[in-house]
């Protein structure tokens, strides 16, 4: 992205536009953009399609049960963004004010940073916290009033989890359980909670439904902090990479990759799952490439053209995941119109 290739668009184009593709490097081109753009930016809106796939499977397993109304799934999808936007902003300012986010930091070079570039002032950055704050504060009550109990349990499950990652004196992801907390955050809690909040219960086919998901995004998370391996090793973040060291956390990955499909294909044969589910193999071509780049050490420097440096393994199972979830998403939406249709 250039400045050229903004002038001529409107502002929501580039609103859109901040959700598509992958990261986009370049502070001097974002800081002509308008506040909005800016912020969408700043807080890494091309992850956030990762939330919005939780709302759509969290809708669709309640609208294969007939319980699906789109004033829940509208709440549910703002609210699953907005505490998503908030968790990438929260991570940046703890990073940021630690001083693991310094200029030589993966954090700083494959996208801007909110702080640390300053194509956010302190008012752009307050004002939209506070706006996203409001909007879930205000989610988060009308669930309370809807469903009582059930929903205070997810909430408080959902705010703990955001708040241990990276705001808590001993972040989860500096002691290696970050991997787990996002894998369970989207999805147990995102997908079952959202489930919940359609049908007022739990239901352990729905956890059955929520585990390929949380996997794929849990992979995404594996595949960031193995490029970032040594820095964070450097400055005492122990995550699971750093723990495991690459060659095994390269093959942890891999596993969690192939997982995903065994956690659709188990639930299917046990009639968990329409076959409609199976259509996810759509997605095995990225999947096979993502286990070929994950077999090999990460290049000493990009190919040419290559966007999101020193990103490499978190970009190619971000993209296999993308697929995967969209594919899932269509497999469950078959199920949800032929509901009856097991295996």
């Amino acid at each position: 992205m250039d400045k050229s290739s903004v002038t001529g668009r409107s502002k929501p184009e580039l609103w859109l536009g901040a959700f598509a593709g992958f990261y986009r490097p370049g502070v001097e081109e974002i800081r002509v953009l308008d506040p909005v753009s800016r912020f969408l930016y700043a807080s890494r809106s091309v992850i956030l399609v990762i939330s919005a796939q939780a709302a759509i499977i969290a809708g669709l397993l309640a609208a294969a049960d007939r319980r699906f109304d789109w004033l829940t799934f509208l709440l549910l999808a703002v609210g699953f963004v907005a505490a998503h936007m908030i968790s990438n902003l929260s991570n940046d300012y703890f990073g940021f004010r630690r001083g693991h986010d310094t200029p030589d930091s993966p954090r700083m070079r494959y996208t801007v940073h909110p702080l640390a570039s300053g194509v956010l002032d302190a008012r752009t950055l307050v004002t939209g916290l506070v706006i996203l704050g409001a909007i879930g504060a205000g989610i988060t009550a009308f669930f309370i009033v809807e469903r009582g109990w059930l929903a205070v349990a997810f909430a408080a499950a959902g705010i703990a989890l955001l708040l241990l990652y990276d705001a808590a004196p001993v972040p989860l992801k500096s002691i290696g359980l970050g991997e787990p907390a996002v894998f369970l955050v989207w999805g147990p809690l995102m997908v079952c909670g959202g489930y919940a909040m359609f049908t007022g219960r739990v239901s352990v086919a729905v956890l059955c439904a929520s585990i390929p998901y949380g996997l794929g995004v849990m992979s995404i998370l594996i595949g960031k902090h193995i490029d970032q391996r040594q820095f964070d090793s450097s400055r005492g973040i122990r995550t699971l990479a750093v723990l495991l060291g690459e060659r095994s956390a390269r093959w942890l990955n891999a596993a969690t990759v192939v997982l995903m499909y065994a956690a659709v294909g188990v639930p299917i044969a046990f009639g968990r799952l329409t076959p409609f589910a199976a259509v996810i193999l759509v997605a095995l071509p990225r999947a096979l490439h993502a286990l070929s780049v994950m077999r090999r050490p990460r290049p000493a420097a990009p190919p040419p053209g290559y966007v999101g440096w020193p990103l490499w393994y978190h970009r190619v199972c971000l993209e296999h995941n993308r697929a995967f979830g969209w594919m899932y998403i269509l497999g469950l939406a078959a199920g949800a119109v032929w509901p009856s249709l097991h295996a």
